[in-house]
């Protein structure tokens, strides 16, 4: 399955590289934490390691690595602006929980 992203994150990705006038992709992954278990991290990413699985979409790569893709398989990485809040959003079909404060979930 893999990684999708769409049009308006990868617009987002690539104002925020060209404002930091580096990077080849946006690094998404997940590490323990919070009430749930998992969180996601993501960050730019300057290079792209070996071991790496690289998506691109809309001429923006998202490199993930191969322990995080387990629980990332499926997963649409979508940017969404409510009222005063924005950000990138996670939907997750492998996500079967998440904690009340949306700061992490369970698989």
């Amino acid at each position: 399955m893999g990684i999708t992203m769409t049009e308006a994150a990868a617009s987002r990705v690539k104002t925020f590289i060209e404002k930091r006038g580096k990077g080849v992709g946006l690094r998404l992954g997940v590490k323990t934490m919070g009430c749930s278990g998992m969180g996601y991290v993501i960050e730019f990413a300057d290079e792209v390691d070996e071991q790496d699985e690289v998506f691109e979409f809309h001429n923006v790569k998202v490199i993930v690595d191969p322990k995080s893709l387990i629980y990332l398989d499926g997963t649409e990485v979508d940017f969404t602006r409510e009222g005063l809040n924005e950000g990138f959003k996670f939907n997750n079909p492998n996500e079967k929980d998440s904690c009340g404060c949306g700061e992490s979930f369970t698989v």
